[in-house]
């Protein structure tokens, strides 16, 4: 069997990369542990060997959580090469020249982001046998959803017009969705921690950050609560000074004293943060699974709506750290947004695990209370 190949653009999509990994190495042979004398009546198959392709973003903070993500993934024996692959004049057309080869032998190619315009221009160059999408925060719901439903690929954030860059790239979405989609000679599988309805053909495959708990922790526990930030006001959804206030109730409802900062958040946004809650304010180096599960982490971790209310519950199973989940009120939402943001936010809450608190919202403009629900 030829090798493996997986394209990731941002640290979580290399941490979800490693736990797929996980699941595909052999299971040891019993006995084997207890006596290096017994030999197994059969091998298992040796996995194929899985290379790493990392198409560096531009934005320092995701370069760095992925350097350092990227020695992780080299720790375990992985493959990593890193390419340069928005930098400048020239770097796509270098990255297809060097992607090519690989990419025609590939049996699997996996991938973090369906929705890049990156990854979709390489899979109508390169349709993959068999491929695996892993998560890449809750987007993953919204491209199930879309496959399923046969719509064109589009985050939920955007507005549902097309502009022109857009209508310029439509036939690449449009090649790229068929792609995407199972069919004769091709599988897709997707790996994830969501809650997601598998279209017809699509396999899919649960993430029980397995990798994240065998190789981290158990955390040491603090007292209070740790906030976890959220990039809404960055992507247009969120109104910024309906975030601010939400963000100072939280803390002293919750006695917390730290703010973990979403590696998109802007440093004026992180600034007043810090300045009007007191709040600590930490740009994680790693992913916060990882991060969290290292420690040392509050006894509470309250977030927005976000990949995390799924994924934290599962890394630190067993820890006794509870998670809870703000709601978005639709106050909040700014003017601009995509008429779709409210109800994928409220599926996202909604879908939580049973493990996390719900909190909600009531008063406005702003919050005046935030009660459990």
């Amino acid at each position: 069997m030829t090798g493996q190949l997986a394209f990731v653009e941002s640290p979580v999509q290399l941490l979800n990369v490693l736990e797929w990994a996980h699941t595909r190495a052999p299971a040891p042979t019993p006995g084997t542990e207890a006596s290096a004398t017994v030999a197994p009546t059969t091998e298992a198959p040796a996995p194929a060997p899985l290379t790493v392709v990392v198409l560096s973003p531009t934005d320092p903070m995701s370069r760095g959580q992925l350097r350092r993500m990227a020695q992780l993934a080299r720790d375990e024996g992985l493959t990593v090469h890193w390419q340069e692959a928005r930098g400048g004049r020239g770097a796509l057309v270098r990255t297809l020249r060097r992607l090519a080869g690989p990419l025609r032998s590939a049996e699997r190619v996996i991938i973090g982001d369906p929705f890049s315009r990156y990854v979709q221009l390489l899979l109508t160059l390169f349709g993959p046998r068999h491929l695996t999408v892993v998560d890449d925060g809750t987007a993953t719901m919204e491209f199930a959803a879309q496959l399923g439903r046969g719509e064109r690929l589009v985050r939920w954030h955007r507005k549902g017009s097309l502009g022109p860059r857009e209508l310029v790239l439509a036939p690449v979405t449009t090649l790229a969705r068929r792609r995407l989609a199972p069919a004769r000679g091709r599988t897709v599988e997707v790996f994830t921690s969501l809650p997601v309805e598998a279209p017809e053909g699509v396999e899919v495959t649960e993430n029980s950050y397995a990798w994240t708990r065998a190789r981290f922790g158990p955390p040491l526990l603090t007292g209070g609560a740790d906030l976890v930030g959220t990039s809404l006001v960055e992507t247009g959804v969120v109104d910024a000074d309906h975030y601010a206030r939400v963000v100072g109730e939280l803390a002293r409802t919750h006695g917390a004293t730290r703010y973990f900062a979403h590696r998109r958040e802007g440093a004026e946004k992180l600034h007043r943060i810090a300045v009007e809650t007191g709040l600590q304010v930490v740009r994680p180096e790693l992913p916060l699974e990882l991060v969290a599960r290292r420690g040392p982490v509050g006894r509470t971790i309250v977030s927005f709506p976000s990949t995390v209310v799924h994924t934290l519950p599962l890394a630190l199973a067993g820890t006794g750290v509870r998670v809870a989940v703000c709601e978005i009120a639709p106050e909040w939402l700014r003017a601009t947004a995509s008429p779709r943001a409210q109800g994928f936010l409220s599926g996202v809450t909604g879908t939580a695990a049973h493990e996390v608190d719900r909190l909600t919202t009531r008063g406005t403009p702003g919050v005046d209370r935030l009660e459990f629900g």
